[in-house]
């Protein structure tokens, strides 16, 4: 049971980051863009290429959560799930504070829900 609680966390943090990517890499000029992130035309144009490659870095994020997920390999799931955490809390000191709730805490529950998730008496360290 803590095994697929594990799972569903952690796939409800890789939907929020490909969310992210879809905001920051095709969206961010956008109406939706600029209210969500408070900028205007003006400064939605001069960070439009930061703002992709952020959006890049939180696709990626996804992909090894979904990955992880897929291969069954809690290990690695816990390794993106720790580096979300990590751009989270970075994210809440540098930008806003709102960034810990949003992004941070959502991938520690799903951390905290790995630990739960058992290996199979078969396991043989692959």
């Amino acid at each position: 049971m803590m095994r697929i609680l594990a799972i569903v966390a952690a796939l409800v943090v890789a939907i929020e980051h490909f969310g992210f990517l879809v905001l920051e890499m095709f969206l961010w000029q956008g109406e939706a863009g600029m209210q969500v992130f408070n900028l205007t035309a003006e400064q939605a144009a001069q960070t439009a290429t930061l703002a992709a490659n952020q959006g890049l870095y939180n696709g990626f994020l996804a992909a090894g959560l979904v990955w992880s997920v897929v291969r069954g390999n809690r290990e690695f799931l816990r390794f993106f799930l720790l580096c979300v955490i990590a751009a989270g809390v970075y994210g809440a000191t540098s930008v806003s504070p709102g960034i810990l709730y949003i992004q941070a805490a959502p991938a520690a529950v799903a951390l905290l829900l790995s630990f739960g998730w058992k290996r199979p008496r078969s396991y043989r360290g692959a």
